[in-house]
């Protein structure tokens, strides 16, 4: 995808209602209070050994480069971004904490996010190797 398609994704999904019920969407996954869009398609499955290679590292490259573009996208429009750490999320939900999500599925998936307070929405991007996500939300992070 492109940045620009990006952008309209995370628009998209910044003009849409919230469900009432947990449950795949047209662009990922979405909740009561969330909408999470996988910008680079399905969630791939963990490739094997002798599946990862050049193209992985292709791959990887390419989704770390559109990963930048979004972020000076974003950062042109809305200014700087809060990074906020899914990683000490992910180490309360492990001790049991009662997380709510989406932060809770976030943190499962990501390491970090770029946060933008936008009205009364939360809107966030962040990347991995694999895949490249955007979230909105109303639910103010833990």
């Amino acid at each position: 995808m492109t940045t620009a398609q990006h952008l309209r994704a995370i628009d998209l999904l910044r003009s849409r209602e919230f469900p009432a019920e947990f449950g795949p969407s047209d662009v990922g996954t979405e909740g009561p209070g969330f909408h999470i869009a996988e910008l680079n398609g399905q969630i791939p499955q963990m490739p094997q050994m002798s599946d990862m290679g050049a193209d992985a590292d292709v791959d990887a490259e390419q989704l770390a480069a559109e990963h930048e573009a979004l972020l000076r996208a974003l950062t042109h429009r809305w200014g700087e971004p809060e990074l906020f750490s899914l990683a000490s999320t992910a180490l309360r939900a492990d001790a049991d904490e009662d997380i709510p999500e989406p932060w809770l599925r976030l943190s499962a998936q990501l390491t970090y996010l770029c946060l933008w307070r936008i009205e009364d929405r939360w809107i966030g991007v962040g990347g991995s190797e694999e895949w490249l996500l955007a979230v909105v939300t109303e639910t103010d992070p833990p």
